[in-house]
């Protein structure tokens, strides 16, 4: 963490891009090594928890989470920037996001305009937007029984498609049925490997924030659900608790708005991202014009760059030339509370109070949690 309080990600060592190819290796695919420091297992179920940050689970305490507090803990970085659709590819490639592409919750796609990852669109390839192979295609390719325990509605979505491509979807609607399932699916061959995802953290976080007894009590189900996979584990097995970001309480009184702020707005063409973390793509010539006016307006409220800037200090890894322009001619994190809204075009910024995507430690640090059956 920089004296400032940005955290850079740890793409090559204690990072959510390195949980499946330390997972596989323990699983004995040559080629990869345990880097996170796994227990050895011939069957792994990896929880990943949308909107679960080290600091919020140590804020909750051992009181609302007590068996998720026993288990054996360190933390990773995610990506950047700290959302969704960026860690999920980190996770399913092994790689950092400047390689695979999925550089945020919206960002600009050649050819197409501003894609939205999480809902994709209609004619959109995403196997040609991220066309790396992922470690759950690598597995099955070795022999391992894989499988993705998740909603019915994502099974094929371009998110799953680009991302997380390679395991057998196994649609489940409830946790109930999620629990069951992932039992199944870890005994469907002599090796096997499960995903499981709940999204239910994340959702009580936007709503409702992170310092609320509604997210506590979303924290507490997750905690049961845990204990229940826990019994589910054949003897031997493992299971993974992680996430894929953090989550900050924001201050939406004062946020800025690009819409209507004139200093802002000014020599920008597009805007992705979301509010924690802003792609400004700039009118041609006006990029410098862009960066200036953003350091200036924002000050102290976001960590402020060119692209440039911020692929030299290593905030997407080593960058693709394909993937270069889907980075915007300005990125902009924000800082402690701060947030800089898109405007009329995403009225719903406007109402949570729960966000991230940017590279405080709350955001950027998520937990590793794991235990053998």
């Amino acid at each position: 963490m920089s004296e400032d309080g940005l955290v850079l990600p740890a793409y090559g060592g204690a990072s959510i891009a390195r949980l499946l190819p330390s997972v596989v290796a323990v699983l004995g695919l040559p080629g990869h090594l345990d880097t996170v420091g796994l227990p050895l297992a011939e069957r792994v179920c990896v929880l990943l928890v949308d909107g679960l940050g080290s600091r919020g689970l140590a804020a909750a305490g051992a009181s609302v989470a007590p068996v998720m507090h026993g288990m054996s803990q360190v933390s990773l970085t995610v990506g950047v920037p700290s959302t969704t659709a960026t860690s999920l590819a980190c996770l399913g490639s092994g790689l950092p996001t400047g390689a695979h592409g999925l550089v945020g919750y919206t960002f600009r796609l050649q050819g197409h305009g501003i894609l939205n990852a999480l809902r994709w669109s209609t004619g959109v390839d995403p196997s040609l937007v991220q066309p790396r192979g992922t470690l759950f295609e690598e597995a099955a390719a070795a022999g391992v029984a894989v499988s993705h325990v998740g909603p019915p509605e994502f099974e094929g979505s371009g998110l799953t498609v680009a991302a997380l491509r390679g395991a057998t979807y196994r649609p489940a609607a409830t946790w109930g049925e999620r629990i069951a399932v992932v039992g199944d699916a870890l005994r469907a061959g002599p090796r096997s490997l499960v995903l499981a995802y709940v999204s239910d953290v994340d959702a009580t976080g936007h709503r409702r924030g992170v310092d609320s007894p509604h997210w506590r009590a979303q924290l507490a189900l997750v905690d049961a659900l845990v204990a229940a996979l826990l019994e589910q584990l054949p003897p031997g097995g493992l299971l993974v608790v992680t996430g894929d970001h953090g989550m900050v309480d924001v201050d939406l009184a004062s946020a800025a708005d690009v819409e209507g702020d004139p200093q802002l707005s000014s020599g920008v063409a597009q805007l992705g991202g979301e509010p924690r973390f802003r792609h400004v793509y700039a009118r041609r010539g006006a990029a410098a014009d862009v960066l200036a006016a953003w350091r200036e307006r924002l000050g102290e409220r976001a960590w402020v760059r060119s692209r440039d800037e911020a692929v030299a200090e290593g905030w997407f890894g080593a960058v693709e030339p394909s993937v270069r322009g889907r980075l915007g001619d300005v990125v902009a994190a924000a800082r402690d509370r701060s947030l800089v809204l898109a405007g009329s075009s995403a009225p719903h910024e406007r109402r949570l109070p729960g966000q991230h995507g940017s590279l405080t430690a709350e955001e950027m640090l998520v937990p590793l949690l794991s235990a053998v059956g």
